[in-house]
């Protein structure tokens, strides 16, 4: 039988709440502020979709378009990676 000895919330999406993060999916790059995290989707305010990163180094998107609503949900399935970035 596995049990959970210890959860860590210091470590994954749940870490982050409350950030602007960056999420990779499979498709598209999203952006926004995190401020919900489930088992099935991750809910972002103030959400934008990047179409063109230009370099990561730079302090803003080269191309990224506010989304015409105040929350946006990805489905957890399509994310590759995420992270706080610009």
């Amino acid at each position: 039988m596995k049990t959970i000895i210890e959860q860590d919330t210091t470590e994954g999406l749940e870490s982050l709440i409350g950030e602007t993060v960056t999420i990779f999916c499979a498709l598209y790059f999203y952006t926004g502020k995190l401020i919900g995290v489930s088992s099935t989707c991750v809910k972002l305010q103030d959400p934008y979709i990047v179409y063109e990163t230009g370099s990561f180094t730079e302090n803003a998107w080269k191309d990224a378009q506010k989304m015409p609503h105040k929350y946006w949900y990805i489905s957890m399935g399509m994310i590759e990676s995420f992270g706080i970035m610009k």
